[in-house]
C-alpha cells in the first residue's frame, strides 16, 4: 500500500508541475517584483522519522521577518499579521504559497496527505503520543487541513495527524483530496488568532 500512495504521488507531482509550471512562473515574477527578498521561502521541517527536510513555499512575509509563536509553541496566523505581505495575503487564502510543495513530493520528503510538517524546534512540545505523527510522510493536505485548518488548536491538529498515520490508506487519502477542494475554494480556517504571540530568536518567518 505504501509503493501504491509513493505512486499516487509521483505521478499527480509531476503532472501538477507540469501543468501548472505557467502558474508557478507568473507567481515568482509577481513575488519578485512586489517585495524585495529571495521568491521562495525555505525553512527545516520535521519529515518522516522526523528527518528534518526543507520545506519550500513562495514567500508570502517581508524578508526578514521575525518567527512569531503562540504561547503554545505554535506559528503565529493572525488575520492581520503586518509581516504578511499584499500579495502574500492573496496567495495564502487561495493556498497558491503551497505549490513548491509539490517538489518536496517529487522528492519523496513529502506526500499529498500526510500531517503537516512542524518546525524542527516544535518538537520539544510534543508528548510521547504525538511522535506517531512521525511514523508517516508529512503532506501538502491532511486531515486536520478538513478538519478546520488553522481555526483549531495545535493540540487538536496534533491529534487528528496522529490519527491520520495510525489509520491511513489509498481510500481515505482520496476523501482528503476530495474534502480540501471546498476549504481551498471557500477559503475556510486559514487565520488563528490566539494572544499572545511571542518572537523567536534566530529564526525566520514562512
Amino acid at each position: 500500500m505504501r509503493a501504491a500512495k509513493r505512486l499516487m504521488d509521483l505521478v499527480f507531482a509531476a503532472v501538477a508541475l507540469i501543468l501548472l509550471f505557467p502558474l508557478l512562473a507568473a507567481i515568482a515574477l509577481l513575488v519578485w517584483l512586489t517585495s524585495p527578498g529571495p521568491v521562495l521561502f525555505r525553512q527545516a521541517r520535521l519529515g518522516l522519522e522526523g528527518r528534518p527536510f526543507q520545506l519550500l513555499k513562495f514567500r508570502t512575509m517581508v524578508h526578514p521577518a521575525p518567527d512569531l509563536r503562540n504561547a503554545d509553541g505554535s506559528t503565529y496566523s493572525g488575520r492581520d499579521d503586518p509581516r504578511v505581505t499584499p500579495l502574500g495575503r492573496l496567495l495564502r487564502a487561495t493556498s497558491l504559497d503551497e505549490l513548491p510543495q509539490l517538489w518536496n513530493v517529487l522528492r519523496g520528503e513529502m506526500s499529498l496527505v500526510g500531517p503537516r510538517p512542524d518546525q524542527v524546534d516544535q518538537l520539544q512540545y510534543y508528548s510521547r503520543a504525538d511522535l506517531e505523527k512521525l511514523r508517516v510522510r508529512p503532506g501538502i493536505t491532511g486531515l486536520a487541513q478538513i478538519s478546520g485548518r488553522n481555526a483549531i488548536p495545535w493540540e487538536v491538529r496534533r491529534r487528528l495527524d496522529c490519527a491520520y498515520a495510525s489509520n491511513w490508506n489509498l481510500w481515505l487519502d482520496l476523501k482528503i483530496l476530495a474534502k480540501t477542494v471546498p476549504y481551498v475554494i471557500l477559503r475556510k480556517g486559514i487565520h488563528h488568532d490566539p494572544l499572545p504571540a511571542q518572537p523567536v530568536a534566530n529564526s525566520s518567518a514562512k
